[in-house]
């Protein structure tokens, strides 16, 4: 068996949300993290700048001895995975191929996304969808102010309402909503609670979860338990570690390493 970690790499804390699933999944599975922060946000940024810092990522986590690399982060996948993936020796997934899977298979067919400026612009989402999915409805949100509200932990309070209720409040007639930013799944309590309960919330970090069983089809029985994971960060200075202990519940210090990208 392979014992070897998984990568994953995102902008910031957003990634964590794949994490959380991937980690629910594979308890005994080491994972090596790295969170961006230095060059946060990414969803600004030209498609030029996203594939060389994508690149950046990988090579950092190849480097780490990886035997698979997650791209955790909504604007990377749309805007550089498919021009980097086959570059390198490992497998390289992202949020959007399995998360379309999901869809493909399950009864909705009205669909929004919600994502940032840079994904939104890329299209990438709603050309995936009508690529494998006949007569599907998709409509497209950027909601630019999300991602930086998730890094400095402004996730359920006032703030928070608000600006999820004037992103939203243009959706109509959706049977399901893409989070297609994975800071999003730290706000999905306050986008249900606004769409309601007849509105299905897609986690792109729970839909990945089958697309890396595929990939590892291995027992991790054998592997010790207690294995600690790593967490890297470009900028340190940041509230990534408070929002990562509401995430995941936690209350002891996490240990976070500074990368040099």
């Amino acid at each position: 068996m392979d014992t070897r970690a998984i990568g994953m790499f995102d902008s910031g804390v957003g990634g964590m949300t794949v994490y959380k699933e991937v980690k629910k999944a594979f308890p005994k599975q080491k994972i090596v993290y790295l969170g961006d922060t230095a060059r946060f946000p990414y969803g600004s940024k030209s498609k030029e700048t996203i594939i060389e810092i994508t690149r950046k990522g990988i090579e950092f986590l190849i480097q780490k001895n990886v035997k698979l690399i997650i791209i955790a982060c909504g604007t990377a996948t749309s805007q550089a995975l498919e021009k980097v993936k086959n570059s390198y020796p490992i497998p390289i997934i992202g949020i959007i191929e399995p998360t379309v899977q999901y869809i493909k298979e399950s009864h909705l067919r009205k669909i929004g996304v919600i994502a940032t400026h840079g994904t939104i612009r890329s299209n990438a989402w709603e050309q995936e969808l009508k690529k494998k999915i006949e007569n599907i409805e998709v409509q497209n949100k950027a909601c630019p102010l999300l991602a930086p509200m998730a890094e400095e932990g402004f996730i359920d309070n006032e703030i928070a309402k608000l600006t999820i209720h004037e992103y939203l409040k243009d959706l109509k007639n959706i049977d399901g909503l893409i989070l297609g930013c994975t800071h999003y799944p730290l706000f999905k309590p306050l986008i249900a609670k606004e769409l309601g309960s007849h509105i299905e919330i897609i986690n792109t970090g729970e839909k990945i979860v089958r697309k890396v069983k595929s990939i590892l089809k291995e027992d991790t029985s054998s592997v010790k338990e207690n294995v600690e994971d790593e967490i890297y960060l470009t900028d340190t200075e940041c509230n990534f570690i408070e929002v990562v202990k509401k995430l995941l519940g936690k209350s002891e210090i996490i240990e976070i390493k500074k990368a040099i990208v």
